[in-house]
Parts: C-alpha cells; structure tokens; sequence
C-alpha cells in the first residue's frame, strides 16, 4: 500500500533548493516511482539535468517551461512573456499531478516566479488543494510566501553561510547548470 503523500517547500537564499528536490526523484526512482518536475524559470539555457534525466529510464520527467532569466542577465522578452509561460507550466503541473501517471511533482522555482509576479500565490495554493492524496508535491525557490509555508506538511529553509559568487567565481557546469 502506498504511503500518503505530502508537500514539500524547499526555501531560502542558499544552494541546493533544486538539488534537494532531485534527490527526493533520485531516490523514488529507486523504487520504481514517477516524478515530473516542472521549471517554472529555466527553459532557454541547457542544463545537465536534462540529460541526466534520461538516463534514468524514464522515472523522471523534467519540462523546462519558463523562458528563462526575468529582468536580468540581458533578459529582453516582454514580461507578458515571462508571465504567459509561467501559466502554461502551472496547467501543465496541474494536469500531471492529477494525470495519476505520477509519485511526485516538482514545481522548480516556483516561488521565484510568485515572487516575480508571474503567478499568484492564490493559485500556487489552490494547486497545493487539489493535490490528490497520494502525491508528493515539491515546491523550490527563493521567498516561499507564508500562506504555502503553513499549508505544506514540510520546509526546509536554505541557508546561505557562504558561496564562491561572492570570491568572483562564476556559475560551474555540473553544479549550477
């Protein structure tokens, strides 16, 4: 009999939001469980998580949807842009947890997209309703709002204490992306 499912916030201004949550993919893959995760961010850059996802015999599923960085690093899409993808990966998130097909979803960056005003924390939490019970649904990013703070049944806050950004050391293949 499978367990019951709960949410997961991963949280805070440290590395390793994203990675926790791919463990927790890794780690259903052990036993045979389905996971999609669902960029609500990335989308335009390639990361090595693409790739390392199909090695894994298809019990992992990643959809970079967003149209990548929003405002900075030469970002010149039209925020309507920005904002029309964000929808298009909460209908695409919704339709996946509710498909059946799969153990856990992923909501990579999601609460960066709230933060950035691409979608509301209104319907990031009507999604956390609707999740049937026997899913696992994991929601990244930076300034998780207080309303999904109180509603998941896990957060890990991250913490950063140091990081090599700051020594002027850039992004690394294999750690970043």
């Amino acid at each position: 009999m499978k367990e019951k499912g709960i949410t997961h916030v991963y949280t805070g201004d440290g590395k390793g939001k994203t990675t926790a949550a791919l463990g927790m993919a890794l780690r259903g893959c052990g036993y045979g469980m389905k996971t999609a995760m669902i960029q609500f961010i990335k989308g335009t850059w390639h990361y090595g998580e693409l790739d390392g996802a199909k090695q894994l015999n298809g019990c992992l599923e990643i959809h970079p949807l967003g149209k990548g960085f929003v405002g900075i690093m030469g970002d010149k899409l039209p925020f309507e842009e920005h904002k029309k993808a964000a929808k298009n990966a909460l209908k695409v998130a919704r339709e996946k947890m509710l498909s059946g097909e799969y153990s856990t979803i992923i909501l990579d960056e999601v609460h960066n997209a709230i933060d950035l005003g691409l979608i509301s924390r209104e319907e990031v939490l009507k999604l956390m309703d609707e999740k049937p019970e026997k899913v696992n649904l994991v929601l990244t990013g930076r300034n998780a709002p207080k309303e999904i703070i109180e509603k998941a049944d896990l957060v890990s806050e991250v913490k950063m204490v140091k990081h090599y950004y700051n020594r002027g050391i850039k992004a690394i293949r294999g750690v970043e992306y």
